[in-house]
């Protein structure tokens, strides 16, 4: 209990003195997370509201496959990345392993299922109500597709959110195809994981309030979101 509790007031100084090179490994992960949302959003979005309103051979299949993945083991991912960016794999000559692009790279795989799942049955539940309009005017799967993103924004912005917290708060993908090296793609995932193993509990725990705090931020953020919605929409 005396090594927690002077580990935690450690860490309370170096979160108010600000300390850079905690603040940098914050920043380099927020960085990696919104990059690697924006990629997984940018075709999971499309995806997830094609899934929902257009009917075609194999969209049963697609869609169980999509919801089974967003419980995709993380060092699957790692490793899957891994191989296509290594030197031997397709990816190689662009050099992009062990960089900030390649965590982004499996963050993203990780977040595209759950960005594509969650968006399927929110666009969905809005295409049972807009159905016949839009068959009315005669628009096309993918007019449909972008008319229901754009009046289920508020609902989609919590599924970004949980997509960015699902992302923020990986470590096996990024351990594998980012190797944590200090200043280039250490996060704070992975530098919890070092300092623990170093021994140096306060930084360890200060990177663990941050990220806790962040998540829960998230998770507020994302109530209040559906909270607002909710109450416009009436």
């Amino acid at each position: 209990m005396d090594t927690f509790s002077a580990s935690f007031h450690a860490a309370l100084d170096l979160l108010f003195q600000a300390d850079a090179y905690l603040y940098g490994i914050v920043g380099l992960s927020l960085r990696v997370s919104c990059v690697a949302v924006l990629l997984a959003a940018l075709v999971g979005l499309p995806v997830g509201a094609l899934l929902a309103v257009a009917k075609f051979r194999g969209r049963r299949t697609l869609t169980v496959v999509i919801n089974g993945f967003m419980g995709l083991p993380a060092v699957v991912v790692g490793l899957v990345v891994y191989l296509l960016l290594s030197r031997a794999g397709p990816l190689g000559d662009f050099g992009l392993l062990f960089t900030p692009t390649a965590m982004s790279i499996a963050q993203a795989v990780l977040v595209f299922p759950l960005i594509a799942a969650l968006t399927r049955q929110i666009v969905e539940d809005a295409w049972r109500e807009y159905a016949e309009q839009l068959d009315s005017l005669g628009a096309s799967h993918w007019q449909q597709a972008l008319t229901l993103l754009a009046d289920t924004r508020w609902s989609l912005s919590t599924v970004m959110l949980a997509g960015f917290g699902r992302a923020i708060a990986e470590v096996g993908a990024v351990m594998i195809v980012g190797g944590n090296i200090d200043g280039v793609t250490r996060v704070m995932t992975t530098a919890i994981a070092l300092e623990t193993s170093k021994g140096d509990l306060p930084l360890a725990m200060g990177l663990g309030m941050l990220l806790l705090a962040l998540v829960l931020l998230l998770n507020a953020l994302a109530h209040g979101i559906r909270i607002w919605a909710a109450e416009h929409a009436r």
